[in-house]
């Protein structure tokens, strides 16, 4: 399961709806906002969506970890909307009989999240100026622009 979140993501009842008499493992990874970007102080991030387009290559990447992995269970959740520093932005939750499957999933799905899903991050830098970050451009910055 895909989806995209507008509000604070709790990690607590995500994990709990992999449970699974058969799993003996579950690997799951928190991406965080943090203070800075390729030496730059951030103040906080905006994330936009195309949301129909974004659910859509979402579930086909969860559908494509399942495939190459022998995993149990998949829940990802990216966030939308403005946060602040220590946020979670995006949670990857796997489980499968084995830690292998569950690890090599969840590095999957969180590579292939960031690279493909048409969301879009805004970095907010001390002095008013942002840059908008396309997830295609996988950490090309483009020029900084002075807020209006």
């Amino acid at each position: 399961m895909f989806r995209l979140s507008e509000i604070p993501i709790d990690p607590v009842p995500l994990l709990r709806s992999l449970g699974e008499a058969r799993a003996g493992a579950c690997i799951t990874f928190a991406g965080w906002v943090r203070n800075h970007q390729d030496g730059r102080a951030v103040e906080r991030l905006d994330y936009e969506a195309y949301p129909a387009l974004a659910v859509k290559e979402g579930e086909r990447i969860v559908a494509e970890a399942r495939a190459k992995f022998p995993v149990l269970g998949i829940v990802a959740v990216h966030r939308t909307g403005s946060l602040a520093i220590s946020e979670m932005a995006v949670w990857v939750g796997v489980t499968a009989e084995h830690r292998d499957a569950a690890y090599g999933a969840s590095r999957y799905l969180i590579d292939e999240l960031k690279a493909r899903v048409p969301i879009w991050k805004k970095e907010h830098y001390p002095g008013a100026t942002s840059v908008w970050i396309n997830c295609a451009t996988r950490g090309e910055h483009a020029q900084a622009e002075p807020l209006r």
